[in-house]
């Protein structure tokens, strides 16, 4: 069991405290700041500022850090990519800024390949902007793009995750090149790239016009995202936002995605932390508590665990469970029931379209790896 105080000021409330086994989810609270960054929002408590001059400060630390020529902290990365359409549709025109959601009259249409369909694609079409898909199920090709492209494009879209190559996807050289060939935006949802450290800003640097990335992951607040761009896309991305609606006093629909000063501080603080940490030392200790659950539940009847030996991204290293329900006596979905059932609550989860459970160590206090192991075996033993 966890230590006697944990979780109460949770239970005071009348809700439940969990163990993370699930990884940064946004559902169970994302992240856990680090300490630098919790140092960085208690020291920004003491004063106020203009946020529209904090976020260009703080955009510009960010941008140095990161080496690409502008930043932006949004809430999020859904934020970004809210904003980034925005942009793209209103671009610097404060009438259609205030137009917005209401796209008469613009360019409203991204582009995103059929093949890269995914859950957060929504959050490009909240600003009142209208997804086309171009190629097929099976692949993407340089002249689906081309004959996509028309009178209404505002962006083309990609979605970047180098962890899992698609050879049938239309690179992300190809749509730079096609679509800025005809004065066409590209922006990039590259939310969890943020290792290799050389990953972290790649996707501008390579000439796309906007990527955003999920500080959480960092240790940053998990309401806190950044958008990364050329300077023009970020200059139009701030126009949209909040501090720009009460600043300028223009009714941008980026006014309800506020970010507060300690939150913009603490980003930064992040981003520093990240850049400049041990990474060898990082994963090391990750691989360290993956192999701890691996250890408990391996040989176990029933049961069988993978390990995965991805350091790129977010959340590296991490192991797969499967369920043989024939020697068990229930399925790996049964498995992830029991486990929330059981005190405290483990959570856990089965993608779809997967026949396991993915376990990361990201959202795991200190020693909560073992009870985890402990737990699940334990379940293949009654």
């Amino acid at each position: 069991m966890p230590a006697g105080d944990w979780g109460d000021i949770y239970k005071e409330l009348g809700a439940v405290p969990v163990i993370n086994a699930t990884g940064s989810v946004t559902m169970l609270g994302g992240s856990t700041p680090i300490p630098e960054v919790r140092e960085a929002m208690a020291q920004a408590d003491g004063a106020y500022i203009p946020l529209m001059e904090l976020q260009e400060a703080a955009g510009a630390a960010i941008a140095r850090m990161a080496n690409v020529p502008a930043a932006y902290i949004t809430s999020g990365a859904g934020s970004a990519l809210m904003l980034a359409t925005a942009a793209a549709m209103a671009g610097d025109d404060d009438d259609r800024i205030q137009q917005l959601p209401n796209t008469e009259g613009m360019k409203n249409e991204i582009l995103i390949q059929t093949r890269q369909r995914y859950w957060y694609d929504r959050c490009l079409e909240l600003a009142g902007a209208k997804l086309v898909m171009f190629g097929s199920e099976g692949q993407t090709t340089r002249e689906d793009l081309e004959s996509a492209i028309g009178p209404n494009t505002a962006a083309v879209h990609y979605y970047a995750v180098e962890q899992e190559y698609d050879p049938d996807a239309l690179s992300l050289e190809d749509t730079i090149a096609i679509a800025h060939a005809r004065d066409v935006l590209v922006t990039v949802d590259a939310a969890g790239q943020i290792y290799p450290l050389e990953n972290f800003g790649k996707y501008v640097r390579m000439g796309a016009d906007f990527q955003c990335i999920a500080a959480k992951y960092m240790g940053a607040p998990q309401s806190t995202g950044l958008a990364l761009g050329s300077d023009e896309m970020i200059r139009k991305i701030g126009l949209q936002a909040f501090a720009s609606y009460e600043g300028r006093r223009v009714r941008g629909v980026g006014r309800p995605q506020k970010v507060d000063r300690q939150e913009m501080v603490g980003a930064v603080a992040a981003v520093r932390a990240w850049m400049t940490t041990n990474h060898e030392d990082r994963l090391a200790d990750v691989e360290r508590r993956t192999r701890t659950i691996f250890s408990a539940v391996d040989g176990v009847a029933g049961l069988k665990a993978d390990l995965m030996d991805n350091v790129i991204g977010h959340q590296p290293y991490g192991l797969n469970i499967r369920v043989d329900s024939a020697v068990a006596g229930f399925d790996v979905y049964e498995l992830r029931d029991r486990l929330k059932e059981g005190d405290p609550p483990i959570w856990t989860r089965v993608r779809d379209g997967e026949d396991c459970i993915t376990i990361h160590m990201f959202g795991l206090n200190p020693g909560e790896d073992r009870i985890v192991g402990e737990r699940i075996a334990a379940l293949f033993r009654k």
